[in-house]
C-alpha cells in the first residue's frame, strides 16, 4: 500500500509505538521502507540556565538507543532518526525529507483547546502533504 512510512514515536509512549510499528509492518509495500522518528524539543533560552548543559544531547542519545531497541525488538530494517525542535514542524520535515506517503503518529489525551487530537497530532494532520494515520 505505501512505499514510505514515517512513524513518528514519543519515547515517553512507547507501547502506542509498538501498535503502530504492528500496523505499519502490515501497509508497506515489499521493497518499502519505515523510518521511526523522535523528535526532541528545544528547552527556551530563559529555561536553559537552570539545566544540565548537555540535557539536549542525553535526550536525543536516550532517544536514539530507545528507537533502536524498538526497531531491533520487531526485527525491522528501519531507518532511526533524532529531530531537534518543534514537534510538529520536525515531523513534517522528516515526511518531506523521506518522501514518506503515510505518517503515522499517536495522540496524547487531548484538553479543552485541542478537543478531538493532540496538538502536535492537530497540526500534523492539518499541514501534511500525505496520508496521516492517528492512534488513539
Amino acid at each position: 500500500m505505501y512505499q514510505s512510512i514515517l512513524i513518528a514515536v514519543d519515547v515517553a509512549q512507547l507501547e502506542k509505538a509498538e501498535r503502530l510499528i504492528v500496523k505499519a509492518a502490515t501497509l508497506v509495500d515489499a521493497g518499502g521502507k519505515i523510518t521511526l522518528v523522535n523528535v526532541v524539543e528545544e528547552v527556551p533560552g530563559y529555561l536553559s540556565i537552570d539545566i544540565p548543559a548537555d540535557l539536549m544531547g542525553q535526550a536525543r542519545a536516550d532517544g536514539q538507543a530507545k528507537l533502536t531497541a524498538l526497531r531491533d525488538k520487531f526485527g525491522l530494517k528501519a531507518q532511526v532518526e533524532i529531530r531537534q525542535g518543534a514537534p510538529a514542524h520536525e515531523i513534517l520535515a522528516a515526511a518531506s525529507a523521506n518522501d514518506a506517503d503515510l505518517i503515522m503518529l499517536a495522540s496524547h489525551v487531548p484538553d479543552f483547546s485541542n478537543y478531538l487530537i493532540g496538538a502536535t497530532a492537530d497540526r500534523v494532520v492539518r499541514h501534511a502533504r500525505c496520508s496521516v494515520l492517528v492512534e488513539r
